[in-house]
């Protein structure tokens, strides 16, 4: 009985160390707290300044197991599966194009 509580002991204390890791929100330092927003505010860009896509934006698309043409809703959608998804069967002549023979689009 003391090896199973011993077990879960470790377990719960694993579990703990992994949430308090991998899941603990963005702390800054009290440095950064203490001062005045407009210190730590970035510069603004000019208004003529074209927006970039944030790295930290999801993508429209992720890889769920689709294979064929036939699954994808848009030519979008192929193409990002055909250059970021392994194991797809869209580019039978391998010129990079995928479902080129879908009269869908």
């Amino acid at each position: 009985m003391k090896f199973g509580r011993l077990i879960a002991l470790t377990l719960v204390a694993f579990g703990t160390v992994h949430l308090l890791k991998y899941h603990s929100p963005l702390v800054l330092p009290s440095a950064l707290a203490d001062s005045p927003p407009s210190a730590n505010a970035p510069a603004a860009l000019p208004a003529s300044a074209p927006a970039k896509p944030s790295a930290l934006e999801a993508p429209a698309f992720r890889c769920e197991g689709k294979r064929y043409c036939s699954q994808m809703g848009s030519r979008a959608e192929a193409e990002f599966y055909l250059a970021q998804c392994p194991g797809t069967r869209m580019d039978g002549d391998g010129d990079g194009i995928p479902c080129e023979n879908d009269s869908r689009w």
